[in-house]
């Protein structure tokens, strides 16, 4: 078929790779190259990146809500259209440009999970299994027929880097076998149950200061779901420092006191206590706590 695929992150680029491998792909939209980096430097994203080395058509629009862009993007008459983490808001003219529609590929089980940060929100709350759903796109957020599923085992040890790569995987092939059967799979399309629709908030970096009058149990999914990016961090003597793995221990004392700081660091919670296992001083890489407590130790005090 041809594609046109809209996308921005490392988590579209694993799709618009596999896509490219079968269909011709017409046209690829991402972002704008935004300022990032110590240097402030326009970036292109990944997206941008691949698709000019292999030679595609790329646009980056401002918006697609103009005449000129909407007169632009329907003269490029591809069968479909594929949306995975593009960034910007698809007016109708766009969504029903193509005869095949336009299908996105959405990072968890919808209808759980709608909205900008569902790999993370996952982890945070505590759910057993995450999974991608790809979905007609329609005017209202994630609220599309469903065209196929598939599941992803969330355990104890992942974190929103392992998963956003695990489902980068899957949606890349779900999106594959979506392409190849998309005419049965509009057919039964499936409706989603709106009485368990949830949404996932944008992260905001105000959330990364860890506040341990919350549970360590709380605390330390949301570590794990914030690794690695913004990360979890608190505050010592005037130096913020990344927290990205900690464990639960049954200690106890004051909201935020160091209960140990020299074998390992632990510090009390609102219920039990947090074990920091790996974490990242300002201007170093990231460390093990072991490795951390060889060059320093830190003093029994009670953190804000």
């Amino acid at each position: 078929m041809k594609i046109v695929f809209m996308g921005t992150p490392e988590f579209a680029l694993t799709a618009l790779q596999k896509i490219a491998q079968k269909h011709e792909i017409v046209c690829v939209y991402t972002r704008e190259p935004q300022i990032a980096g110590r240097g402030n430097k326009l970036t292109k994203s990944p997206v941008h990146n691949w698709a000019e080395q292999q030679g595609y058509l790329v646009r980056t629009p401002k918006t697609l809500r103009t005449p000129e862009a909407q007169a632009e993007y329907r003269a490029l008459n591809a069968d479909i259209a594929v949306v995975a983490a593009y960034g910007l808001i698809l007016p109708l003219p766009i969504i029903e440009a193509f005869p095949k529609g336009c299908i996105n590929i959405h990072g968890s089980l919808l209808p759980r999970w709608r909205g900008a940060a569902p790999i993370q929100r996952a982890i945070e709350a505590g759910d057993d299994k995450s999974g991608i759903t790809i979905m007609n796109i329609v005017p209202a957020l994630d609220a599309g027929d469903m065209l196929l599923k598939a599941e992803i085992a969330i355990t104890s040890e992942t974190t929103g880097e392992t998963l956003h790569d695990g489902l980068a995987e899957l949606g890349a092939d779900l999106i594959t076998q979506a392409l190849d059967n998309i005419d049965d799979l509009q057919k039964n399309a499936v409706k989603q149950d709106e009485k368990l629709v949830t949404y996932a908030a944008k992260l905001d970096k105000r959330e990364s200061k860890i506040d341990f009058s919350q549970s360590a149990e709380i605390l330390e999914r949301k570590i794990r779901a914030f690794n690695p990016y913004p990360a979890m961090y608190f505050e010592y003597q005037g130096e913020r420092i990344k927290v990205l793995r900690a464990k639960v221990v049954d200690q106890h004392g004051e909201i935020g006191e160091i209960l140990e700081g020299e074998k390992a660091l632990i510090i009390a919670c609102k219920n039990k206590a947090l074990s920091i296992t790996e974490l990242q001083r300002s201007g170093k890489k990231k460390m093990t706590i072991k490795e951390v407590l060889n060059g320093a130790k830190f003093a029994k005090i009670t953190l804000l």
